[in-house]
């Protein structure tokens, strides 16, 4: 939890540290509502970099079962957005935005409590539209493709396996966020 709480810190000052001469530049940190459904906290700081690109780092914390196997562990996702609509400027409207992702797992095994962890690093791409209402309120909609690649490894070496289900291989990246704009 503290690695997560000091690379949040440290994304922050980062995005909040790049200049822009654009004066409708903006800050957007934000929640996916759907996240506490699946006993996950995520969270994302966007910030935009001119009229039409924006930079955003997600991160997340879980404590998902798939299966028989329990994942505790984080998650982090750099994406750059490239803004479409020509009519407003970053951060509002439809995007198109690759993304790297990284996360770090440890695994239980729920039927012989079997420790085990994994890492996975992939990627994707996803399109959405990001609305501010009173340039003040953001609500974020997104979906798109991901791949991410790991391998579960048991803690004492031993044959378990465990199911990765939707944190390796394909999947899809989906959500609908909420944040404040400023």
């Amino acid at each position: 939890m503290k690695k997560l709480m000091r690379s949040a810190l440290l994304a922050a000052g980062v995005l909040g540290s790049v200049y822009t001469a654009n004066a409708q530049s903006q800050t957007v940190i934000k929640a996916n509502i759907f996240s506490p459904l699946v006993r996950t906290g995520n969270f994302a700081v966007e910030r935009a970099l001119s009229e039409n690109h924006s930079f955003q780092v997600g991160f997340y914390f879980t404590g998902f079962k798939v299966d028989d196997t329990r994942f505790n562990g984080i998650g982090v996702t750099p994406e750059y957005r490239f803004y479409l609509s020509e009519s407003k400027d970053a951060p509002a409207g439809f995007y198109v935005a690759p993304f790297l992702r990284y996360q770090n797992f440890k695994l239980t095994s729920v039927n012989n409590s079997a420790e085990g962890s994994l890492s996975t690093f992939g990627g994707g791409v996803t399109a959405g539209y990001q609305v501010l209402l009173k340039d003040r309120i953001a609500f974020d909609f997104f979906l798109g493709p991901s791949y991410n690649a790991g391998s579960a490894k048991s803690k004492d070496g031993s044959t378990e396996s465990f199911s990765t289900g939707l944190f390796s291989g394909f999947g899809l990246r989906t959500g609908i966020t909420f944040g404040i704009a400023f």
